[in-house]
């Protein structure tokens, strides 16, 4: 299976998606006009994603499934994710505290793969206030060892082993092989 996953402000209009794909992943800060040309250009008919900080606050528009602590299968793999970063401002949308990603987290069932726009807290981080990760995320990987994390909001393309969890951040357009 392969996956395209885009993240943060992808440049749909001046770097298309090279080639075809199973299943397009958002991982927030994508205007949904761009999720669902994208997903048009790479054959995906199903398209997952969560909303960024940077993202409007209103649904996504079919056939996007807003995988925000919710879980669909596809494929045989079941997905699911969290929306948003760390409350860095005081207004804002899809802004946590570590408590209540905590709590939101605490009961949600374990999957494949996890989609978010923010990090394990530690990482891929950048210790600026804005973009260090979320420690329930760490929680929730010891707890149901999904076996793809994939991010946005970090600005980097890079990826790490953690408890066995494959955690791939994504900064424009990535493959991933299932």
């Amino acid at each position: 299976m392969t996956l395209l996953i885009i993240a943060d402000e992808f440049p749909y209009e001046t770097a298309p998606p090279p080639g075809k794909a199973d299943v397009l992943v958002a991982c927030g800060d994508i205007p949904d006009q761009v999720i669902l040309k994208t997903a048009q250009a790479a054959g995906c008919a199903t398209v997952l994603a969560v909303k960024g900080n940077h993202d409007f606050s209103s649904s996504f528009p079919a056939p996007i499934v807003d995988l925000h602590l919710r879980s669909h299968t596809w494929g045989g793999l079941r997905f699911g994710g969290f929306q948003g970063c760390w409350r860095y401002k005081p207004k804002g949308n899809y802004l946590y505290d570590q408590e209540r990603v905590t709590r939101l987290l605490d009961s949600f069932a374990p999957v494949d793969i996890f989609v978010a726009h923010n990090s394990p807290r530690g990482v891929h981080d950048k210790e600026d206030d804005v973009h260090y990760g979320f420690d329930a995320f760490n929680a929730y990987i010891q707890r149901a060892h999904p076996r793809l994390f994939l991010h946005g909001h970090q600005h980097v393309n890079k990826e790490t082993l953690i408890d066995g969890t494959r955690v791939v951040g994504v900064f424009g357009i990535q493959r991933v092989e299932m």
